[in-house]
């Protein structure tokens, strides 16, 4: 339902005289307004696609009003202390009373039980996990709010000081809560004798929860550092080193997946990338897979102590593999889809020999299987384009692109399963997930809580170049006493301009939208919703560079690497940032690497499982109404804005 538009006094009078007049019979009576058109059915195709999109809960309307209101009130800290660019392992906080968070497991099965029967397995045990871990997360939740965070010098003259609230409410965690996405994982971690688990640089951590370590268990895993031309050499080499003092037996790869492309001198424009992976980081990844293939080709322990198992034994990989061809192999004749899920099975294997140490019946695979899985927006479709060394998968700036896995051949040896994202129960506040690029921007409703989180880690203000909206509001006064000649010479009143104001999350929010030009329709006010959506984008697609630094990381190392940069975990690039934001809604036209084997139907089905999504993405339809300007300064650009409602107001008006 479209939303309603706020009438002036004069045109509310305006519609009753046009009323009057149509009943008079001095005025034409309104068109009759359109049916409304009903959404047809779901094709099993598209109902099929629906059950693979991401569920999560709704945030309680107390939430966001206590969050815009601090949003509104409460100064920023600044400058921005060195501590802040210390990653918070929020693990329980040192409360031994809460229960770890654990992943959904598949029951067990076999080939004898049928789909229904599995089926009933999977979900009754899935809703009893999913009730257990929102009682752990609950209780997290509610434990304690976060201590304010005020420095009373700092405080704004026109806020009184009764107005800012006592305590940050904690936001909940996010977590995937539909078993359809699960079972996508459940497929891949079955099928893959090799995993390699993609975290993102900038908080690797995150990525990684204790949730998802415990799910893998003794698993031949790989953590594959992503995005380390955004983090930079010094940071992912101190996550390294972190990282692998927590999971020492864990092997540690890092990897970058796009390069500038080559342009003319006489190129105008934004810069372009391709999926591209360096050679050093290449090698680095297939000679780490070696090695575990390597161990993966070793009988266990009991296997080696007793001749007769020894002799039986039959190795879980491929004994033989060309390396070379997989250190070489890029481009159209790589990355070759296939239909089925798995190698076809004896009927008398079952899930009860998952290695086959004891199973006479198991033969050696055809293939070695890589199953690459990870939270959204880790870069798992973008490393696989490039090691592909071309656009074979879909890879996309909206988080949770994937929604079914993929198996794709890498070489006739070697193949990969690309698991979609999948978010990770953690005791993680919902701000974090967003800033780190985990949930979709357009489904999030707290954007002041989350600009507000953002802006206490990194300068935005100056990374902008914003100027404080009390400076329109307040101009400068001539004082007239000051202009008299037959009296001496008084030192002139400070002028309001020349005070330095305290910033707000909302003061950041409606400079950045003035800056723009963004207004909404009716009231011309700065669209703040739209600005912190934008910023929120930037965020996480990496455009404003960032990272956290590992919990036991010096002060006085990160003081020295903040020595160029604004503070926080801001990252400086050694130039001046430029803000490349096109301006579309987030509802707007994706950046995406259209697969080579994509088609339109493919593209007309995504279109229609966005047109099946909840009241949150009505929202964002909502935001797309709004007028952007397209000329000049900001007061051209509310000019153009209020012609542009004069013309549509009629056709508005009517619709109500």
């Amino acid at each position: 339902m479209p939303r309603k538009i706020p009438q002036s006094i004069r045109k509310k009078r305006e519609e009753q005289l046009r009323k009057r007049a149509v009943k008079r019979g001095d005025a034409p009576a309104a068109e009759p307004k359109k049916p409304i058109k009903r959404r047809k059915a779901d094709t099993p195709l598209v109902a099929s696609a629906r059950k693979l999109q991401s569920a999560f809960v709704r945030l309680p309307p107390q939430f966001l009003e206590k969050t815009r209101e601090i949003a509104y009130n409460r100064p920023l800290n600044r400058p921005i202390p060195d501590e802040n660019a210390l990653y918070h392992t929020y693990d329980r906080d040192g409360d031994p009373s809460l229960d770890p968070l654990t992943c959904p497991k598949r029951p067990k099965w076999n080939f004898e039980m049928s789909k229904l029967e599995l089926e009933r397995n999977e979900e009754g045990n899935f809703k009893k996990w999913l009730q257990a871990t929102d009682d752990i997360l609950e209780k997290w939740q509610t434990k304690d709010d976060l201590p304010p965070v005020v420095d009373e010098d700092k405080d704004r003259t026109d806020i009184a000081k009764g107005a800012v609230p006592e305590q940050v409410p904690r936001s909940p965690s996010y977590y995937e809560r539909n078993i359809e996405v699960w079972r996508q994982l459940w497929r891949v971690t079955e099928i893959s004798q090799i995993i390699l688990v993609l975290l993102d640089s900038r908080c690797p951590t995150l990525h990684y929860p204790p949730s998802l370590s415990r799910y893998l268990g003794d698993r031949k895993v790989i953590l594959v550092l992503t995005k380390v031309d955004i983090s930079g050499p010094v940071r992912v080499e101190a996550w390294t080193k972190y990282i692998q003092a927590q999971h020492p037996n864990v092997r540690i790869v890092q990897v970058e997946s796009y390069t500038e492309r080559a342009f003319e001198e006489d190129h105008q424009g934004h810069a372009k990338f391709e999926p591209s992976i360096p050679h050093h980081f290449r090698e680095k990844l297939v000679q780490v897979i070696q090695e575990v293939h390597a161990e993966l080709l070793e009988p266990p322990e009991n296997v080696k102590s007793n001749p007769k198992l020894l002799r039986k034994w039959v190795s879980p990989v491929k004994r033989e593999i060309d390396w070379k061809a997989v250190m070489e192999a890029k481009g159209d004749k790589v990355g070759q889809a296939v239909g089925g899920a798995a190698a076809p099975k004896p009927a008398e294997e079952s899930a009860e020999h998952p290695e086959g140490a004891d199973n006479p019946n198991r033969q050696e695979p055809s293939y070695l299987t890589i199953g690459l899985i990870g939270q959204p927006n880790v870069g798992k479709s973008s490393l696989l384009n490039a090691l592909f060394g071309a656009s074979k998968v879909r890879a996309s700036k909206t988080p949770g692109k994937t929604k079914h896995f993929q198996t794709l051949f890498w070489t006739s040896d070697v193949r990969l399963v690309d698991c979609p994202g999948l978010v990770m129960p953690n005791f993680v506040p919902m701000e974090m997930q967003v800033l780190c690029g985990t949930l979709p921007i357009s489904r999030v409703s707290a954007v002041p809580a989350c600009i507000t989180y953002a802006a206490n880690l990194l300068p935005l203000e100056e990374i902008y170049n914003l100027e404080h909206p009390l400076t329109k509001e307040a101009p400068v006064e001539v004082d007239l006493e000051d202009k008299r000649t037959w009296r001496a010479s008084r030192k002139p009143k400070e002028s309001k301009n020349d005070k330095s104001f305290v910033w707000t999350a909302m003061d950041i929010l409606a400079a950045y939208a003035d800056a723009k030009g963004w207004v909404t329709a009716q009231a011309g006010r700065p669209d703040v919703h739209r600005a912190g959506n934008a910023i929120l984008r930037a965020l996480a697609e990496g455009r404003i560079a960032w990272g956290f630094w590992p919990p036991d990381s010096p002060v006085a190392d990160i003081s020295t690497a903040n020595a160029d940069a604004k503070g926080g975990i801001y990252i400086a690039r050694g130039e001046a940032f430029v803000d490349e934001s096109d301006g579309e809604s987030d509802a707007g036209a994706e950046h995406e690497e259209a697969a080579g084997g994509a088609t339109a139907s493919d593209e007309s089905q995504e279109d229609e499982e966005h047109e099946g999504d909840d009241d949150g993405e009505e929202e964002d339809e909502e935001e797309e109404e709004e007028v952007t300007a397209t000329t000049g300064s900001g007061v051209a650009s509310r000019f153009g804005a209020f012609l542009k409602i004069e013309e549509g107001e009629d056709d508005d008006d009517s619709s109500e």
